[in-house]
């Protein structure tokens, strides 16, 4: 289903507005984890999940948590690993800066007042 005119006019204006985000450009910049870091984690996670057998085997609920443990540590461990960042391209910055220093609900009730003017809504 094709979309209207005023969906498309937002839908451009939208794409606009996220294109000279510098906040957003710069958190899509990032550059992913290492997979190192996911490669020890999973045999981490595998060494918790095989010392969690071994407890139930054994019947020692204590080895069974230490399992627990060592698997859920791995795994946030993996998660919580900071990305290094890409320096953010200077284009735009000052005119992005601008707008980071009104606030989000003020700039979207500017909008919203704008399109109403227009006859938008």
């Amino acid at each position: 289903m094709p979309l209207s005119e005023y969906e498309q006019r937002v839908l451009e204006q939208l794409e606009r507005d996220l294109g000279s985000d510098p906040k957003l450009g710069s958190a899509m910049a990032r550059a992913s984890r290492p997979r190192g870091r996911y490669v020890w984690a999973g045999l981490g996670v595998v060494a918790g999940l095989g010392i969690v057998v071994t407890g139930a085997v054994t019947q020692l609920v204590i080895v069974g948590i230490a399992g627990f443990v060592v698997m859920l540590a791995a795994a946030i461990w993996a998660l919580i690993a900071p990305r290094p960042t890409v320096a953010p391209q200077s284009s735009g910055r000052a005119s992005g800066r601008r707008k980071a220093d009104k606030g989000f609900m003020t700039r979207m009730e500017e909008r919203f007042e704008r399109r109403r003017e227009q006859g938008d809504l």
